[in-house]
C-alpha cells in the first residue's frame, strides 16, 4: 500500500483539500479524507502540488529521438521514459503510411514491447494510414497510399495491436474496414481526408467517433459544402483531436473548438516527431526528411511535419487560448481521450479501481512525481 496526501486533488474534477489517495497492488484503492486512510503505510507528500490524473497522448509519433517506425523495442523504452518525465502516463505511438511489411514490423515489435514494464504506458498502436486521400497527405509518403484490402489490413487487426485507425472513408475498401474494425474493438478517426459532409456520417453511422488533426490535411470549412469539418464539428458522436502548438491551428480556431464541441468532446494530441524534446536540425518523419526551425518541423515542400509539442504544453496552451484555466481544461488530456477508447474507467481518473497513473505537478504544469500503477516512473530533484 502507498498514501498520497498534501495535494490538490483533480480527479480530474476538484476534491477538498483534505483528501488523500491510498494505492493498493497498482490501481486506487481509496479516495477519501486523509484521515480517514490507513496510518502504517508509505506516504508521498504531494508538498501543496496539483495531483492529477496521469496525461494520455492518443497521436503521437515519437520523441527525444525516438520513432514507432523505428520498430525497435529501445525506441519505445526511450519514448516511454522520455514521456513519463512530462507527465504523460499512457499513449498510443502512431505509426505513418508505410507498406504492409513496414506496419506488420512496427506490430510485431509492438507486442514484443508490451511485455515491459517501463515508463508510460503504452495502449496499443495507432495507425495513421495507410488508407488516406492523396490530396490532404500532409507528410504522407504518396506511393505508400492505397485502398483498404481484407487480406491486408485484417492480419493487423487480429494481433489485438491496433487500437486506433486514422482513414479516409472516401477511399474504396475503408467503409468495410470501419464495420470489420469496430467488432474487433477498434477506433477509426477520420483524417487525411476530402470526403463529403454526407460520407462523414455514414462511416460515423457506422462507428467512426473522431477526427485526427481537426482542421488539418482536411479541407476548408465551406458555407454550402460542408464536408469533413462540417460534419465533425456539429455531430455530437465524435471527438475533435487538436494540436494546440499556435502552429497547425491560430488559437481562435482552437477556443472555436473548444467551444463548439465543449471539453467533454475535444482530445488535445501531441503529433509529436522525433524531434519532440530534442534541438532543431535534421530529422525523418518515417521516409520523409523533415527540417525543424524553432520547433517547428517542416517536409522539403513546406508542409507541417507533425510537431515538437509536449502535452504539457498543449494543455498550458488550450487553458491561454481559450481564456480558461488548464485545471478546467485537463478532462481533454486525460478523461476524454480514455473514454474515446473505452478507457473511462480504468486510466485518465483517479476512482476507485482505476490504474494508479497519477502525476504531482505544480501550478506552472512542471512534474515533481510521476507514478504509472502505483510505481515511481519519473521523480524530481525534490523527491
Amino acid at each position: 500500500m502507498l498514501k498520497i496526501i498534501n495535494g490538490k486533488i483533480l480527479t480530474p474534477s476538484p476534491l477538498p483539500k483534505d483528501f488523500g489517495v491510498l494505492i493498493e497492488e497498482g490501481r486506487i484503492k481509496q479516495v477519501a479524507p486523509i484521515s480517514k486512510l490507513p496510518l502504517n503505510v508509505p506516504v508521498i507528500d504531494a508538498m501543496g502540488n496539483w495531483v492529477i490524473p496521469g496525461l494520455i497522448d492518443i497521436h503521437i509519433h515519437g520523441s527525444s529521438g525516438a520513432d514507432t517506425m523505428d520498430h525497435d523495442p529501445d525506441a519505445y523504452i526511450t519514448l516511454s521514459r522520455f514521456l513519463a518525465s512530462k507527465g504523460v502516463t499512457s499513449f498510443l505511438p502512431t505509426t505513418v503510411t508505410a507498406s504492409n511489411q513496414e506496419i506488420l514490423a512496427v506490430i510485431e515489435n509492438t507486442q514484443q514491447y508490451q511485455q515491459q514494464e517501463t515508463g508510460a504506458r503504452l495502449l496499443g498502436l495507432h495507425l495513421e494510414g495507410p488508407y488516406l486521400q492523396a490530396q490532404y497527405r500532409g507528410a504522407q509518403i504518396e506511393s505508400h497510399l492505397r485502398a483498404a484490402q481484407p487480406e491486408e489490413y485484417l492480419p493487423w487487426l487480429k494481433t489485438g495491436v491496433v487500437k486506433l485507425m486514422t482513414i479516409a472513408p472516401e477511399i474504396d475498401g475503408v467503409m468495410d474496414l470501419i464495420r470489420t474494425g469496430i467488432s474487433m474493438g477498434v477506433k477509426f478517426a477520420i483524417g487525411h481526408s476530402n470526403a463529403s459532409y454526407e460520407t462523414v456520417l455514414k462511416a460515423v453511422d457506422q462507428g467512426l467517433n473522431q477526427s485526427t488533426h481537426t482542421f488539418n490535411a482536411m479541407p476548408p470549412l465551406h458555407h454550402r459544402e460542408p464536408g469533413v469539418l462540417g460534419a465533425v464539428l456539429t455531430d455530437d458522436r465524435v471527438y475533435t483531436q487538436v494540436i494546440a502548438d499556435g502552429i497547425h491551428l491560430h488559437p481562435a480556431v482552437v477556443k472555436l473548438i473548444f467551444r463548439l464541441k465543449g471539453i467533454e468532446k475535444t482530445i488535445l494530441i501531441t503529433d509529436a516527431i522525433r524531434a519532440a524534446g530534442m534541438p532543431d536540425g535534421q530529422y525523418n518523419l518515417g521516409e520523409e526528411p523533415v527540417t525543424v526551425v524553432n520547433g517547428t518541423a517542416r517536409t522539403n515542400t513546406g508542409a507541417l511535419a507533425g510537431s515538437t509539442l509536449i502535452l504539457k504544453d498543449a494543455l498550458k496552451n488550450s487553458a491561454k487560448f481559450t481564456s480558461q484555466t488548464w485545471q478546467d481544461l485537463l478532462p481533454s488530456a486525460t478523461s476524454v481521450p480514455a473514454e474515446s477508447l473505452n478507457l473511462k474507467d480504468e486510466i485518465g481518473v483517479i476512482q476507485p479501481g482505476s490504474f494508479a497513473d497519477i502525476v504531482i505537478m505544480d501550478e506552472q504544469l512542471s512534474p515533481h512525481l510521476t507514478l504509472i500503477s502505483g510505481k515511481i516512473a519519473y521523480k524530481g530533484s525534490d523527491y
